[in-house]
């Protein structure tokens, strides 16, 4: 089991809490987080731990702060 931090931004905190402790089995990954929130995975377009960019699959550990953030706009 390990317990991480997650936070939310811009439109993906619609509906949702824009920070939030998680508890889920050794192993998970952030894909398993967005699955949880039913966030789409397209909408999770940047996926930082600790302040790094991450991948849907990497392994999370204790204490990992995971950061989604939805495709950045503009022009």
């Amino acid at each position: 089991m390990v317990q991480v931090t997650v936070k939310l931004f811009a439109t993906l905190r619609n509906n949702r809490e824009k920070e939030m402790r998680m508890d889920l089995a050794s192993g998970a990954a952030p894909k398993d987080i967005i699955d949880r929130l039913n966030i789409a995975q397209e909408e999770a377009a940047i996926i930082m731990i600790n302040g790094r960019g991450a991948k849907l699959d990497t392994v999370l550990k204790d204490n990992d702060i995971v950061s989604i953030f939805p495709p950045v706009g503009g022009g």
